[in-house]
């Protein structure tokens, strides 16, 4: 599994207290690895409040479905070592669904995140009367729409909840790596996934957005087109170091 935007912000202690409650309850739910990763970081929280929440929210997994997930691809070693002290092993004989959580505690007003026939008037009115958690929640579970807006949220746990969103789709991630209104922390969350980046138009997207750092532009150079190089020679949007160097590779390709 690649690595989880969402769960960077756990590790690196960036989650605020109510955050992380709601992550220690369940009602945040990612996919299963997010989750469980999520779960056992907090068991080690400097709240005592959260650990102990975290601690029974594991207990109520039922069995079968944890040790069906941990035969899967997505268990890590560490996972796995975790829950063998515990007691629980890896079990293949059903297949899990690691793009869904493993426990999920609904929460009042999560149905309201799901109606997809809201149009983007209503949707905007929506979202500016939540409040950051009402936020997180839209971002991880709601619908196109809203992960259309909250990927350029201010606050970066909100767009790092849209990064890890289990209903993220590839094209909605060739939009977003196009736009300018987003922060260079989602554009680096895009790099640094190997499956998005196996798409050229993500490739391409990256590469000429000019909120894009330029070491990553840059090291994207070698898998750009002829003709999109080209094009980039020319761009006045694109930063200097990175034209200059699209400019030379075209050059170089015409010796």
């Amino acid at each position: 599994m690649e690595a989880s935007p969402l769960y960077d912000f756990f590790k690196r202690g960036e989650a605020a207290r109510d955050v992380r409650m709601l992550a220690a309850q369940g009602a945040l739910a990612p996919r299963a690895a997010e989750q469980l990763n999520i779960l056992v970081l907090l068991l080690e929280d400097p709240d005592s409040e959260i650990r102990q929440t975290a601690a029974d929210t594991i207990k109520s997994i039922p069995p079968a479905a944890l040790s069906r997930f941990l035969a899967g691809p997505d268990a890590s070693v560490s996972l796995r070592e975790f829950f063998a002290h515990r007691g629980i092993v890896p079990d293949d004989g059903g297949a899990a669904a690691s793009d869904q959580p493993l426990i999920e505690t609904p929460q009042e007003g999560d149905a309201d995140l799901l109606d997809e026939t809201l149009d983007r008037d209503s949707v905007t009115n929506k979202l500016s009367k939540m409040n950051f958690t009402e936020r997180l929640k839209a971002a991880m579970k709601g619908t196109r729409e809203m992960r259309a807006m909250l990927v350029r949220d201010t606050n970066k746990t909100v767009a790092a909840a849209v990064m890890s969103s289990p209903k993220l789709t590839e094209q909605e991630v060739e939009t977003f790596c196009r736009m300018g209104s987003v922060s260079d922390d989602v554009l680096r969350i895009i790099a640094r996934n190997r499956h998005w980046m196996k798409n050229y138009k993500i490739v391409l997207g990256l590469a000429k957005n000019p909120k894009t750092p330029v070491a990553i532009s840059l090291n994207l150079l070698p898998r750009i087109q002829q003709k999109d190089l080209t094009q980039m020679a020319i761009d006045r949007n694109i930063p200097d170091p990175l034209r200059i160097a699209a400019k030379k590779k075209v050059l170089e390709s015409r010796i």
